[in-house]
């Protein structure tokens, strides 16, 4: 399973013109779910965000977590966060898990992100979605079950 985190002061997603979920202060989690993955794998990465300290303290230094600083998450799915790019110049996103189960462990990881914070905004899995934020930094982190 992968992420791209990323700290935003606020961000949204967009299908068809109508927000379907935003956020203040808080992250952004692109989300993409491999062929192997498992909701262990969720487990891990969402305990591993979840505990991120990268919201600076009184003395601007990276110590806080977002439940320290009582943030907002927006997850999105991003099938394209396994593309392969090593042959040609036309990724290949076969990488990717299938589309069902890919859909069961992203809305699994936003139900561990719903539990832990009371409430998850999310993107609308497999759809043509716009996605804005500003990215708070910018600070952005790449994170891979596979190297945690």
């Amino acid at each position: 399973m992968r992420a791209l985190v990323q700290r935003a002061t606020r961000a949204s997603v967009t299908v068809e013109g109508e927000t379907i979920g935003a956020i203040n202060d808080g992250f952004l989690i692109l989300l993409g779910v491999g062929h192997e993955d498992t909701e262990a794998q969720a487990d891990k990465l969402w305990s591993k965000i979840s505990k991120m300290r990268i919201f600076e303290d009184e003395n601007d230094k990276t110590n806080l977590s977002l439940a320290d600083v009582h943030g907002e998450v927006l997850v999105v799915s991003q099938f394209t966060l396994y593309a392969n790019c090593k042959r040609g110049n036309r990724p290949s996103f076969t990488d990717a898990g299938a589309p069902d189960e890919a859909n069961r462990l992203y809305e699994y990881f936003a139900s561990l992100v719903a539990r832990d914070l009371g409430h998850v905004e999310t993107g609308s899995f497999g759809a043509m979605m716009q996605v804005e934020l500003v990215n708070d930094g910018p600070f952005t982190i790449w994170l891979d079950t596979d190297t945690l």
